[in-house]
């Protein structure tokens, strides 16, 4: 009798552990690197390759309303981790980090007993903020196996950093140039041409990146208990292409999200959502209150919690609104080949958007969308284009104010700033966005000119891979 009792006993406590460890979900966060959120085949891409990642999309929900907070890529992934806007937890330069005692992600899951880890690319820092595992390279998964099956009976939180398709655009298989599609918003020429050939292939590169994790999360029985999340980032480097710049093309995310049994396979939000809005969904899923947490980071009215919410009833298919703003910021100060400050605001809703160029007399310049290939040829062909002429010098100089209709103007490019039809409408959205300005502590000029004090030793974990190539690059700005 007294054996039998303890054999139910300890059957009873495993089981019970078991059943504690497969309530709280993993998570793995899988992000590219400068992908404009457009090519991708599950979002309607002509030419790209994506087959992973679309049977991905039809395992998930896709997070159609899902916005960067900010246009360069160490202020995003600030965001994403803290759940904070840049310019309150400090990071919203590139090459930046965080106030110090400001949590993340990291930081409140593990609190919670996960064990958590970044995998490859990191730019985000202080180590403090960040108490991740780092796990070196993007294409060899035997660390990130052995992470996720260390200890049955403990949760676990990784992101897959990958370095593609970051430029120099020189790994996945070929595309033709003279094949492809050339997008409304790029200029048709060989070498707009031969460089996106190229920016494709390091897209069906990340594709099989995204492949070969969900076959390892597959092959470790992981799948079924692990959320999944991928996000594009924030646009691709080419003019236009959406990278330092708070046009949709940089702003708005692809987003997928993947729970098995929870999330309905094949089902699409239109819920107005951001970055900062998933550490407080990953918390509710873990079934941690997000409202209770403090950030160690306090806004412009001594508030400690996160400027994210959560969008798990969204997930969960309970209802499909979240937000009725989106806001972005972009900083010029401190990237690579800026010449002077170009500070540039912005608010949304579901279909206008006002954008607020702080120091529009100035020369918007930057070494990565200003010099080189491919604007120089879209210079040269500009002599005798006035139509690319007029794109070209948009790209350098901007109005104090910009206002579009994104519902019949999706590629930005009908300035109604000016027009008296618009001004209740451009009125209400100032209100907005001054109002968020305020809440961040935000003093525009000011703020833009004290970025380079935000900026620092952020890049732990850098990929030996790319580093050389950036190197060489290093006029191409993150």
């Amino acid at each position: 009798m007294k054996f039998a009792f303890l054999l139910c006993l300890i059957l009873c406590v495993l089981l019970g552990s078991s059943v504690a460890a497969e309530s709280k979900p993993n998570f793995m966060i899988i992000i590219a690197d400068d992908l404009c959120w457009r090519d991708l085949g599950y979002e309607g891409s002509p030419d790209v390759k994506t087959p992973n990642l679309d049977k991905l999309r039809a395992e998930s929900m896709h997070l159609r309303g899902m916005f960067n907070p900010a246009t360069s890529c160490s202020p995003t992934r600030h965001a994403l981790y803290t759940g904070l806007y840049p310019i309150r937890s400090g990071a919203y330069p590139n090459h930046t980090r965080v106030y110090d005692g400001t949590k993340s992600l990291f930081t409140h899951l593990k609190a919670a007993g996960y064990r958590v880890a970044l995998q490859n690319k990191s730019h985000v820092g202080p180590a403090a903020s960040f108490p991740y595992e780092h796990i070196d390279g993007a294409d060899d998964l035997s660390e990130t196996t052995s992470f996720v099956t260390r200890d049955p009976a403990q949760p676990w939180f990784i992101v897959f950093a990958s370095n593609d398709p970051h430029s120099p655009w020189t790994r996945g298989p070929s595309y033709d140039p003279a094949k492809i599609t050339i997008p409304p918003y790029l200029h048709d020429n060989s070498i707009t041409r031969e460089a996106l050939a190229t920016y494709f292939g390091e897209i069906s590169k990340l594709d099989e990146q995204v492949g070969a994790l969900l076959k390892m999360l597959d092959d470790t029985k992981q799948s079924q208990n692990t959320i999944v999340l991928f996000v594009s980032e924030q646009g691709s480097s080419f003019p236009y292409g959406g990278k330092w710049s708070v046009y949709d093309n940089g702003i708005h995310s692809s987003a997928i999200l993947r729970w098995p049994g929870k999330v309905k396979p094949g089902t699409t939000s239109t819920a107005l959502m951001q970055y900062v809005d998933v550490p407080p969904t990953f918390l509710a899923a873990a079934g941690i209150d997000p409202t209770k947490i403090d950030v160690g980071c306090p806004d412009a009215n001594g508030a400690t919690g996160f400027d994210g919410r959560s969008f798990l009833p969204v997930l969960l298919g309970k209802t499909d609104t979240l937000r009725d703003h989106i806001f972005a910021q972009h900083t010029t100060v401190g990237t690579n080949g800026a010449i002077g400050p170009y500070p540039i605001r912005t608010v949304r809703d579901t279909r206008y958007k006002l954008i607020r160029n702080l120091a529009p007399e100035l020369t918007y310049t930057i070494g990565g969308l200003h010099k080189g290939q491919p604007i120089e040829s879209w210079q040269a062909d500009a002599k005798s284009n006035p139509s690319l002429a007029a794109r070209v010098t948009h790209l350098f100089n901007r109005p104090a104010e910009e206002l579009y209709d994104l519902e019949s103007d999706p590629f930005e490019t009908n300035n109604l700033a000016s027009d008296p039809a618009m001004a209740q409408i451009k009125t209400r959205l100032k209100h907005q966005l001054d109002a968020w300005m305020l809440q961040q502590n935000d003093k525009g000029l000011a703020t833009e000119n004290l970025a380079n004090t935000r900026q620092g030793k952020s890049d732990e974990g850098e990929p030996k891979g790319k580093k050389k190539g950036k190197a060489r690059n290093k006029k191409k700005a993150e």
